[in-house]
């Protein structure tokens, strides 16, 4: 498992249809080693502060096994590093082998996996592709967040070293296929709320699905 690329960029303005949004999506990769803080990496910004950055979504990894993937499915050529809009272009950490709450020892710093990534319009626009966010999150290919529990520098080439697996055991696939897909699969929704390092928004979706749940029961909306 290594680290192959970091890519920031800071927020800027960009067209879309009649208007301009102000997104932070086309990140660029970096040479040197770059300082990991608890909310982000140096140099980088994110535009909406509600739904990207912070604590719980302080990086953002994804897999380079999917770009030969996407590369096939959209019939093209010449992604590089940071095209989905990724902070950490990684290998050999693809959404069925890595867990939410997974810790990993990166360069000098140590990173929780925190939450699968939802795609948002503006990975449409990234992609020039209005309808990509969708295909992307039916892929399973999302990608993962990563809390930062020890800040420090981080380069290309660092090995992810795992420091411990979640007892859990809920793949990035599995918890965004059961946001997403999964909306009576309440066994499930109960399973995610015992993994401690799923992040507050992620937590809240799965206990709000199993309140109404039971709201329905006590209506006899459910046998």
């Amino acid at each position: 498992m290594r680290l192959l690329s970091v890519n920031v960029s800071l927020p800027r303005e960009v067209a879309h249809g009649r208007r301009t949004v102000e997104t932070g999506i086309f990140k660029e990769p970096v040479s040197g080693r770059v300082m990991l803080r608890k909310t982000n990496l140096d140099g980088d910004g994110q535009a909406d502060l509600v739904n990207h950055g912070g604590v719980h979504r302080a990086a953002y990894a994804y897999p380079i096994e999917n770009y030969e993937y996407w590369r096939r499915e959209l019939g093209r050529a010449g992604f590089g590093f940071g095209q989905f809009g990724e902070n950490f272009t990684v290998e050999g950490m693809v959404e069925d082998d890595v867990s939410v709450g997974d810790i990993f020892r990166v360069g000098a710093a140590t990173v929780e996996v925190s939450q699968p990534r939802p795609p948002c319009f503006k990975l449409g626009i990234k992609m020039g592709l209005p309808r990509f966010p969708k295909l992307f999150l039916a892929s399973g290919r999302v990608g993962f967040y990563l809390r930062v529990l020890e800040e420090g520098e981080v380069g290309a080439g660092d090995v992810f070293e795992p420091v411990e697996r979640d007892p859990g055991g809920m793949t990035v696939r599995e918890i965004s296929d059961l946001l997403f897909f999964g909306p009576d699969n309440l066994r499930g929704a109960e399973r995610a709320l015992l993994v401690g390092a799923l992040s507050p928004g992620w937590r809240d979706s799965f206990r709000e699905r199993l309140a109404k749940a039971a709201g329905g029961n006590e209506s006899g909306g459910f046998g």
